[in-house]
């Protein structure tokens, strides 16, 4: 849209040579080498800073394109010495101060934010292990990896096992076993395992780093919706102005004779009725504004653009643990499955043992570690950690005594029928049921031999305090909740049930969607999808996304990273995994589900208000493009003065628009953006071109009416053509609205009676005051008839493309 004046290059910077340092996995870098190579360079700096400085942020809203157009006429103005025309200056002032400001004040409110919430990393250093941030990682440090941390630079397994899914990079979601001696992707994250890597490639010399830079070289970062829409009609302005302009100055200087000055002013009033100066400056500071609320209520944004989605999100995936229920579990019963040959007691013993060798990688193993640890356990020979992939873990202790742990449809499998009716009835009770089973023989993949059960351990989870407001609230906004769990359906059913979602007995067991095709049918169709894989997750996404809703997906772990990469808008949970609050475009950095109805009415309170305010910019700028090519063409000078747009546009545009902008507004956001505000600014803009011809035309028919007197009553009448648009702005009313639309009335009023010669306007005669009362009494009527035949031209657009859409649907179906 606007040209960059300063450009930030990559460049590679000298680095001293660097001698390697092979640490033992168990003492890392000292201290004094870690600090040697983060001065020499050598430590793990992102390819992009994380903000603008305050610098660049003043250079981009001061040297802008239409900033220096806006240059241009100014010194146009001066060369002919019409100082009273300057009067746009003052407001192109206060709208570069106010966006500066308010880019200044969000970038301290999110520099503070992204401090407290950026990622962390598990270092050896001096034998000691400590946290400290990604960035102050240096070559040939040993970090520690485990599940939910995001591989933060290229590394080499050093000492132990981990599984990893490198789909973000790949885009296969395969979990690939890393092994001493292999090598681990940055951009990648770990799903199970835990092991320690020596750093081998940092910053930008890192793989997603070079992946980073070679797709900014080969393509530019595409904006969407509301951003992309102003970008574009922006673009079509700024390249249409310069030859208008040129084409006025012209035609008002040669073919109509009129003086230097005069046709001056007149191309400038035209360029400036034309250039939307504060349309994109009031979507910034709206999305500035709406991003430090955000933050206000411990919502960190990392893109904006999500802010727009989040307004129009008609259906809301979650998980079960974490959103629905607490993230803390508890072991609420352990049912020996024969109890002639294991015990209670004896069940407890083995699970002593058995989470003695698991890492806490999850929530599950945690509240396992909590209940079972009870003294001194044996050491396995085997650990297989969970994968969400297998929905199990295990170890082994020797020969014929080996033990898994997991989901028991995946461990039975063809056994399930004969322990179901005992297992579904802890499930329905809302219990999330475990499997402890023997095997003969632990390979780490998917079970094929027979296993022998040994018991089942219950778990049970909280429903949140605040969930069922929570849903309630999305309920009555029409959004629909879909819960997409890894447990049970039965469990997961249960839950959402008690939480007060609708539909909650409409569940489906994922595993019965063996193909994609049965994945996407059910999509629509259920409410609880349990015992879902990753790759499901995200092909639920898609499907519903390919049925035209717009879908936002909350997650916490590991195995929702596809799924939230996936969605239209993504929110990630700050208590859980790593990797997913890096991937989500929001994160909840109170891991507070309660907050998602307030964060969606900030998304859909700022998108309706930026729409409503937008329409009055828009009326101003259809109506002097069509008024500028008519004058063209037809031959009659511009009947308006640069002077005199400026009170307009102030009092109806800019001061209303900026306080509309900010208001609560909870309704969903429906239809496409430019087109919702085309649709609203038209009306006024004909209304205001059918007017001002109007007069041109009385002013050709009475010669006795003074070129003055046609400005001056163009200049009312579009004033109270711009104060009827802003009562329909802001109709229903409130008493802040009240407020608004009369102190702008008061002021016009004011402004065209005290100060008609800071405005350019002179008295009128009696004729020209008839022929303004005449006129002025047309724009509401006016207004209403072209509003209402929009309205049915709307309709009728909409009947038509469905009819076809329909036949189009009928031949689809029969040739299937």
């Amino acid at each position: 849209m606007l040209p960059k004046l300063f450009k930030k290059e990559e460049r590679a910077v000298e680095k001293p040579p660097l001698e390697r340092i092979y640490a033992e996995p168990d003492q890392g870098l000292t201290e004094e080498q870690a600090l040697e190579r983060i001065l020499d360079g050598y430590n793990n700096i992102s390819v992009d800073p994380p903000s603008k400085s305050v610098g660049q942020i003043i250079c981009s809203n001061v040297f802008t394109y239409f900033n220096l157009i806006f240059f241009v006429l100014a010194v146009c103005l001066l060369a002919v010495r019409s100082f009273n025309h300057l009067m746009f200056l003052p407001i192109i002032v206060a709208n570069i101060a106010i966006g500066t400001i308010q880019e200044i004040h969000s970038k301290h409110t999110l520099d503070k934010l992204t401090l407290l919430s950026s990622p962390k990393a598990v270092v050896i250093r001096d034998g000691k292990e400590m946290e400290i941030e990604i960035t102050n990682l240096v070559i040939d440090d040993i970090v520690i990896f485990a599940p939910g941390n995001q591989i933060c630079a290229d590394a080499l397994v050093v000492d132990g096992e981990v599984n990893v899914n490198e789909s973000l990079i790949t885009g296969e979601s395969d979990e690939i076993v890393k092994h001493p001696g292999d090598s681990l992707m940055s951009g990648s994250f770990v799903v199970s395992g835990r092991c320690r890597a020596r750093l081998e490639k940092v910053g930008l010399d890192s793989f997603v780093a070079r992946l980073t830079l070679d797709a900014k070289k080969s393509k530019k970062k595409q904006e969407v919706g509301m951003m992309r829409s102003l970008t574009r009609l922006i673009q079509v302005i700024g390249i249409a102005i310069i030859p208008i302009g040129i084409a006025m100055f012209l035609q008002q200087y040669k073919v109509l004779g009129m003086s230097l000055t005069d046709s001056i002013v007149s191309m400038t009033a035209a360029l400036i009725g034309m250039i939307p100066e504060g349309l994109y400056l009031l979507v910034s500071v709206a999305l500035a504004v709406s991003v430090i609320r955000l933050a206000q209520k411990k919502t960190l944004v990392h893109e904006l653009k999500c802010i727009e989605t989040l307004a129009r999100v008609d259906v809301l995936c979650v998980d079960k643990t974490g959103t629905i229920t607490e993230n803390e579990m508890m072991v609420s019963e352990v049912v020996p499955l024969s109890p002639a040959r294991m015990d209670s007691a004896a069940v407890c013993a083995l699970m002593n043992d058995f989470v003695a060798n698991m890492g806490a990688d999850n929530n599950t193993m945690l509240s396992l570690k909590n209940f079972f640890s009870k003294g001194s356990a044996r050491r396995a020979y085997r650990v297989v950690p969970f994968s969400s992939e297998t929905k199990y873990s295990g170890v082994s202790f020797g020969t014929n005594e080996s033990y898994v742990l997991g989901a028991p449809e995946f461990i039975l499998r063809s056994q399930y029928r004969k322990y179901q009716p005992t297992i579904e009835q802890y499930t329905a009770a809302g219990n999330r049921v475990l499997l402890l089973a023997s095997l003969s023989e632990l390979t780490g993949g998917v079970l094929s031999a027979p296993v022998e059960p040994i018991a089942l351990i219950l778990l049970t989870n909280k429903i949140r305090p605040q969930a069922r407001e929570t849903f309630e609230y999305f309920d009555r906004q029409g959004v629909k909740i879909k819960v997409i769990s890894g447990d049970n359906p039965l469990t997961a059913a249960d839950a959402a049930a008690q939480a007060g979602i609708p539909d909650a007995d409409r569940y489906i067991d994922a595993t019965t969607l063996n193909t994609r095709e049965k994945v996407v049918d059910a999509a629509e169709k259920y409410t609880v999808f349990g015992r879902v894989t990753p790759d499901q997750k995200r092909i639920l996404i898609r499907a519903l996304k390919k049925a035209g809703h717009t879908v936002a997906m909350t997650g916490d772990g590991v195995n929702d990273v596809l799924a939230l990469k996936e969605a239209d808008c993504s929110v990630a949970i700050a208590s859980g995994s790593e990797v997913a609050s890096q991937v989500a475009q929001l994160v909840l950095l109170d891991s507070n589900f309660a907050s998602m109805p307030s964060v969606v009415a900030e998304g859909r309170r700022v998108i309706n208000n930026i729409e409503r305010a937008a329409a009055l910019f828009l009326v101003k700028n259809i109506f002097s493009f069509s008024l500028a090519l008519i004058s063209i063409f037809a031959s009659f000078a511009y009947p308006v003065t640069p002077a005199q747009l400026s009170l307009i546009n102030a009092l109806t545009i800019g001061v209303p628009s900026f306080f509309l902008a900010l208001e609560p507004n909870e309704n969903m956001v429906r239809g496409k953006f430019l087109r919702n505000v085309l649709f609203r600014a038209l009306p006024a803009a004909l209304t205001n071109l059918v007017l001002v011809l109007g007069m041109v035309i009385y002013s050709e028919a009475f010669p006795t009416i003074l070129q003055d007197e046609v400005s001056t009553v163009s200049a009312l009448l579009l004033g109270v053509s711009g104060l009827v648009m802003l009562f329909r702005v802001c109709t229903p009313f409130n008493w802040k609205r009240i407020v608004l639309w009369c102190s702008m009335c008061a002021a016009f009023v004011l402004g065209t009676i005290l100060f008609k010669p800071l405005f350019s306007m002179t008295e009128l005669t009696f004729g020209a005051a008839v022929i303004f009362v005449n006129l002025a009494l047309l724009v509401y009527p006016l207004m209403r008839g072209f509003r209402e035949a929009l309205d049915w031209i709307n309709v009728t657009l909409h009947r038509f493309l469905f009819k076809i859409k329909k036949k189009q649907n009928k031949s689809e179906s029969s040739e299937a």
